[in-house]
């Protein structure tokens, strides 16, 4: 908005037309349901959402859900025996079966992909656990997805009369892919930062952001900083020196653009 409220008080800043979209929903990979590409008649863009000063992001880990459905046998409990299969206790022991010192993003890190259980919910006849499941290869992706099946497929056959199900769930994809394509989009904003004084941090994310949507739906969109610090933490914060930095970034991108146009 800053950047916006700067180009309106100065007119005479050479610019293309901006489109400004606010998404809600980001983080569960629904940003960009509702949105009408048509009639936001953008041919590139640009994310605002990553953190350090600098950094400039044009790969995404590619994302999936997947959500494991468990239905034990119910009976009442004081004529259980030999009969009662507890569905929340089988979603334990499939927790408890997952490798404990990787695969995991507490013991992951760089280019190295993941599966984390996020929540665990049910009653003793039947318990749903849902995963995030995250590698910057579709090959990876599916590696994991084929382990984790098996992994719980076995856990569950160890409960005779438990009987298991497997959703995969379709999120995001790495933006590279597109954006490989369209070197000028994330090279104008190396520029654009650099204009800003600051020194252009390339980097991966591991995670996602609405732009690896968008570029999957016709508007190819890599990530630029906010200056935002400990994401996703109780402590998280961000700088307004690094914020003022990323709004004069985007004057500087706009610039650009007009230049090599």
């Amino acid at each position: 908005m800053e950047a916006a409220l700067f180009f309106v008080q100065n007119p005479a800043i050479k610019h293309g037309a901006i489109k400004i979209l606010f998404t809600p929903d980001e983080e569960v990979g629904q940003g960009t349901v509702k949105v009408d590409m048509k009639k936001l008649g953008a041919n590139f863009g640009y994310t605002l959402d990553g953190g350090e000063a600098g950094s400039l992001e044009d790969e995404t880990f590619s994302a999936d859900g997947a959500l494991i459905t468990i239905n034990g046998v119910i009976t009442h409990p004081g004529y259980a025996k030999d009969k009662l299969v507890n569905a929340l206790k089988v979603a334990g022991a499939v927790l408890d079966a997952l490798p404990k010192t990787a695969w995991s993003p507490e013991t992951t890190e760089k280019r190295e992909g993941f599966v984390h259980p996020t929540s665990v919910n049910g009653i003793a006849e039947k318990a749903t656990i849902q995963f995030i499941v995250r590698d910057f290869t579709l090959a990876g992706l599916q590696q994991h997805h084929e382990r984790l099946e098996k992994i719980a497929a076995e856990t569950v056959a160890k409960f005779p009369g438990a009987v298991m199900e497997y959703v995969l769930q379709e999120q995001y994809r790495n933006m590279k892919e597109v954006l490989d394509k369209y070197p000028q989009v994330a090279a104008y904003a190396e520029e654009a930062i650099q204009r800003a004084g600051l020194t252009v941090k390339k980097e991966s994310i591991r995670g996602g952001t609405d732009g690896s949507r968008f570029s999957y739906i016709g508007m190819p969109c890599p990530n630029i900083f906010t200056g935002m610090q400990n994401i996703h933490s109780k402590l998280e914060w961000i700088g307004t020196k690094d914020m003022a930095k990323a709004a004069e970034t985007i004057v500087h991108l706009a610039m650009i653009w007009e230049e090599k146009s």
